[in-house]
């Protein structure tokens, strides 16, 4: 049988893709990812699967539910958050099950960073100002490699989702502020896509004053960029005087 590394999208459960529905409501097992998921989510397993919440759990032991159904013949999904690929930590389970012999799939889902962007109703893109997107981190328990400190990502004035940093909020804007100017927009999405969501929008010079005033400390995504702003360069791909391969130039 198969295991699945399905993402979840992050939190409503309409931005699901098709196939990972179609997998949930036929699973007969699934590990997923503790209050990351939301609950709404899990209602689509069949009410016989079985549900292991992963927050308490070992790599060890998430690899022996899985090598336990797979034994038993029954499909397995494990259900991140997010997007897999993105800070999920299925390489080191993918190595478990390779080693093992059990095949596995890779399901991809909507990220935080996507959601985020969503709700702020916001390109993270703009012409001229951004052309880059980095998705990154501070450092926790788990440090940074020597050359992805954010103040060396920073150099690029590229549009930055920074995950799992709320609770460092003043220390993200204290090493962008130079940077990116303590003007520099910024917005702070909690619980993206979720009933709850809550968005605080801002500058490097007073987000951190906004953040702990609503108590967020986790589950939330740090954008920053000048690409958050409106005031930017229109897109040539539009301009009635652009020439591009699928249309000539309204003067020509």
């Amino acid at each position: 049988m198969m295991v699945y590394f399905v993402g979840a999208g992050p939190g409503d459960p309409e931005l699901l893709t098709r196939k990972a529905e179609r997998l949930l409501r036929t699973a007969s097992v699934c590990i997923y990812a503790g209050s990351l998921v939301n609950p709404q989510i899990l209602e689509l397993l069949p009410a016989e699967a079985e549900r292991h919440d992963s927050a308490g759990m070992t790599l060890g032991e998430t690899v022996a539910v899985m090598r336990d159904a797979h034994q038993r013949g029954l499909t397995t999904i494990r259900l991140h958050s997010g997007e897999p690929a993105i800070y999920g930590a299925i390489r080191e389970q993918m190595n478990a099950l390779d080693q093992y012999g059990i095949r596995y799939e890779v399901v991809p889902g909507i990220s935080s960073f996507q959601a985020a962007a969503a709700a702020l109703k916001t390109e993270l893109t703009a012409p001229e100002v951004s052309q880059t997107v980095i998705l990154t981190r501070t450092a926790g328990r788990t440090p940074m490699p020597d050359k992805e400190d954010l103040a060396q990502l920073a150099a690029s004035r590229s549009t930055l989702c920074i995950y799992l940093s709320t609770h460092k909020v003043d220390e993200v804007s204290a090493t962008l502020a130079p940077f990116y100017g303590p003007d520099c927009p910024v917005a702070v999405v909690y619980h993206a896509s979720w009933p709850d969501q809550q968005i605080l929008r801002g500058a490097l010079a007073d987000i951190g004053q906004q953040v702990k005033a609503a108590a967020i400390k986790k589950t939330a995504m740090i954008v920053v960029g000048h690409a958050l702003g409106r005031d930017i360069p229109v897109s040539k791909l539009y301009d009635a005087s652009f020439t591009h391969e699928y249309r000539t130039a309204a003067d020509r």
